[in-house]
């Protein structure tokens, strides 16, 4: 567990349909570490529309990829999630929708997502002494000069842009797309998503490791 370079703590769904989906969809199964067949698409190169996404697998994220801070174990950082999914409850949201952010395609939650936002918050800051300070290189990827102040502001005290009120969960099933390839895949997407949860719970953490080549894997996932 002490191989991965990064660590990230995600929702990932139950074994079931819905994760199968998301699984086939990005052509990247993290629970198993391993690709996946991608269905076929008329028109589409879905390999190419999922290659940004498929190396995180399909998830939602709650704390972003971090470095350990030195002289931290993973072993340490396990207990820790654990000791926090302890406290935590489950949370219960009335679905996921199809919703475009930016130039990308997610599932969001619908209804209220005070507690959801509180749970994601906690996480952050409560395993945060685990994260090791951000160098410049990593910085320098979050494009900071694309952000606002207030983004800018969070992503030097806590490591990423969007948490706290920056957060939205989302889980991603594109990269960026044109307008055009938006609509087409939005048309292909909507009748595959009959999977989707309703109501959709949120039960548990999962902790990940990314590897060396930047490939998402799922170590423990933790029951609220």
């Amino acid at each position: 567990m002490d191989d991965y370079r990064r660590y990230a703590l995600y929702y990932t769904p139950p074994q079931g349909e819905f994760a199968d989906f998301g699984t086939s969809w990005l052509g990247w199964d993290a629970a198993r570490g391993m690709p996946v067949a991608q269905p076929v698409l008329p028109g589409l190169d879905l390999a190419a529309l999922t290659a940004e996404p498929r190396k995180y697998g399909f998830h939602a994220t709650l704390k972003a990829p971090f470095r350990l801070v030195e002289g931290a174990r993973a072993d340490e950082l396990a207990d820790a999630v654990a000791a926090l999914a302890a406290q935590l409850q489950p949370l219960t949201l009335d679905g996921l929708e199809l919703t475009r952010i930016g130039a990308f395609l997610a599932l969001t939650p619908t209804g209220d997502t005070g507690a959801l936002n509180a749970l994601a918050a906690r996480v952050v800051e409560e395993l945060d002494p685990f994260r090791a300070p951000m160098n410049e290189a990593e910085r320098a990827r979050r494009n900071p000069d694309r952000l606002t102040p207030r983004q800018r502001t969070l992503l030097d005290l806590w490591g990423y842009p969007y948490v706290f009120e920056e957060f939205r969960f989302h889980m991603t099933l594109t990269g960026a797309l044109d307008a055009d390839t938006l609509d087409a895949v939005t048309a292909q997407l909507a009748p595959r998503l009959a999977v989707v949860p309703r109501p959709f719970t949120l039960d548990a953490l999962s902790l990940m490791g990314e590897d060396a080549s930047g490939r998402v894997h799922l170590i423990r996932r933790m029951a609220l």
